[in-house]
């Protein structure tokens, strides 16, 4: 009887009593396919990125109008930034093994909530420790819950096909959210202070908290489905016993092969050269040449314009060609245009300037998604938490960098030679990142990583 309905269910209706020759069929209409469940979470997770994006847009506006309200030093201000920036970068690997324990849901919104919380109490600073702890700490740890690490977590679950691709346009959120909100932090904090700019950007932060808990939802399997491009239900990682020893446990595993450290050494140059110093310092380092604040940050907001074509342009090429090869050329080319940089600064922006807001803005975070896909090839289901220690050795490069220039600046009375060792070390960074082995020689890391159980 089961088995003659199942048959029953499956023929097509007909009208009853209609004559047989004039049996008319009804067959329901071809339904159109649904939006794959993959996609509104990557929705969501770019509204997270692109809302975690402003306050670290606004550091290198501020610098001056902090400066000229409390007196405290450019290096002094530019701590707060390396503070930043570092934690930035050191709570994202953390914040991915939190993120197999908890959920990304739970994560990214306890996240965006603490970028607010720091933002907002900085209008109540009197002291530049409280600049430290609100600025550098609380934003510094909630942004890192959110770093790329959480790019590399959702391509890596949601996504098979268009890996690269999407990864790309995640990164981009970034660039997105400086191109929203550094013109406006800019124009709030000449206008109408700068405390009026940290209170915008605690309220997007908050904006974004209902999106997240909608749409973002951790595995595949939690709504019934798979990755977008899967054959087969995803592979989770191996329940673990606790956040800080799961990530240091990959930490020491990873650090074994040679392929971490090259990636690791060429990803802490990117922060220097991106970040750390031009994210930090252009709009200053123009001031200095007698471009307006406001001009010099609408030109940093076109960086991230350009950084959003190139950077989703670099997923697809990631889809398509060796990462390795990739990023030697993002690094060789960001090298040459750092170097030619101290020679463009002018009162008015000259069509050399726009030279190179265009190319720098092509190649700002360029190498992300190569060195993601590089992390997920050679170690398996352990990459997102790699390439969060990779993310890692990035912010510290930035943090660096961005204390490092302040101190030029503060001795020499000038940023020069900050941008010359940036272009000398991009192209160390160019040549350490064409001598990873190829996967395939020996067995390779990857067989290796793919083999291993996380």
């Amino acid at each position: 009887m089961a088995e003659f309905l199942h048959i029953l269910a499956r023929r097509p209706l007909v009208q009853v009593g209609a004559h047989p020759e004039a049996v008319q069929v009804t067959t329901s209409a071809p339904s159109r396919p649904r939006l794959h469940r993959a996609w509104l979470v990557a929705f969501a997770a770019f509204v997270a990125l692109v809302g975690a994006a402003g306050f670290r847009a606004a550091p290198s506006v501020l610098i001056d109008p902090l400066h000229d309200e409390f007196g405290w030093s450019r290096s002094t201000i530019s701590a707060a930034v390396s503070i930043n920036l570092i934690l930035y970068g050191l709570i994202s690997p953390f914040a991915a093994a939190l993120m197999e324990r908890l959920g990304m849901r739970r994560v990214v919104a306890g996240a965006l909530v603490l970028v607010a919380a720091g933002s907002g109490l900085t209008v109540f600073m009197t002291a530049s420790w409280q600049l430290l702890l609100c600025w550098g700490v609380l934003v510094g740890t909630g942004t890192g819950s959110m770093a790329l690490a959480f790019v590399a977590t959702v391509t890596s679950r949601w996504f098979v096909r268009h890996r690269g691709l999407v990864s790309g346009v995640l990164t981009a959120a970034g660039a997105a959210g400086q191109l929203v909100f550094l013109p406006i932090i800019a124009a709030l904090a000449t206008n109408h202070g700068w405390r009026s700019a940290s209170l915008t950007v605690a309220g997007a932060a908050i904006v974004v908290v209902p999106i997240v808990l909608i749409f973002l939802r951790d595995h595949p399997s939690d709504v019934d489905t798979t990755a977008y491009g899967a054959t087969e239900p995803e592979a989770k990682p191996a329940p673990t016993h606790g956040t800080a020893r799961r990530a240091l446990t990959v930490l020491r595993d990873s650090m074994r092969s040679p392929v971490f450290w090259l990636l690791a050494g060429g990803f802490a140059i990117c922060g220097a050269s991106t970040n750390g110093l031009v994210g930090t310092h252009f709009v200053p380092a123009a001031h200095d040449h007698g471009m307006p604040p406001t001009t010099a940050a609408s030109l940093l907001a076109l960086v991230g314009l350009f950084d959003v074509a190139g950077t989703i342009a670099s997923g697809w090429f990631t889809d398509r060609i060796d990462p390795r090869w990739l990023l030697g050329g993002y690094y060789f080319l960001r090298g040459v245009s750092l170097l030619l940089l101290p020679h463009l600064f002018a009162p008015t922006t000259e069509p050399p300037m726009w030279a190179f807001i265009i190319f720098y803005g092509l190649d700002w975070v360029a190498t992300v998604p190569p060195t993601v896909a590089l992390c997920r090839e050679r170690f398996g289901l352990t990459g997102p938490i790699v390439f969060g220690w990779v993310f890692a050795s990035h912010q510290i490069g930035a943090s660096i960098a961005a204390t490092g220039a302040g101190l030029i600046h503060d001795h020499f009375g000038g940023y020069d030679l900050a941008w010359y060792l940036a272009g000398g070390l991009c192209g160390l960074a160019a040549v350490m990142s064409i001598s990873i082995p190829s996967a395939g020689v020996r067995g390779g890391p990857r067989n290796m990583a793919l083999t291993r159980r996380p």
